[in-house]
């Protein structure tokens, strides 16, 4: 008896193994930076100043998987509009200084986040980044 109980133990032990395997092969959500493309240019500060102030920004969201990658790319045109208002909001004070322009980038996350859970029912990007942001 002792010895059935060995064989069955000893013919397990590679189905266990190849089981841990499996899931150590199974692979978690890929992480993908999507850049919005074309950049964003446009002026804001519009105070009744005669001069000009024009901002361009390289924004790239991050997402997890190929679901949410794709649903960014479908939304686009609605990310890109709420941007835009956003950054045609701004004031000298708030595109001159880094505490500001982090709140920018924050703001412009939540509002992101906002459009995709209109859009999709859950807010998909998990963060927004300024590749560039030049300021005139």
């Amino acid at each position: 008896m002792k010895a059935w109980i060995m064989l069955l133990l000893a013919l397990s032990l590679p189905v266990a193994a190849q089981a841990e395997e499996a899931k150590e092969g199974e692979t978690a959500p890929k992480v993908t930076y999507v850049t919005l493309s074309p950049p964003f240019v446009g002026n804001y500060g519009l105070d009744g100043t005669p001069k000009l102030k024009v901002y361009k920004a390289d924004v790239a969201l991050r997402v997890t998987g190929d679901d949410a990658m794709k649903a960014v790319k479908a939304n686009e045109p609605l990310i890109r509009n709420q941007l835009v208002a956003l950054f045609a909001q701004q004031t000298t004070e708030t595109m001159n200084n880094v505490e500001a322009k982090e709140k920018l980038r924050q703001e412009a996350l939540k509002q992101t986040q906002q459009v995709m859970n209109d859009e999709t029912g859950k807010p998909v990007v998990e963060d927004l980044l300024f590749n560039n942001l030049i300021i005139q």
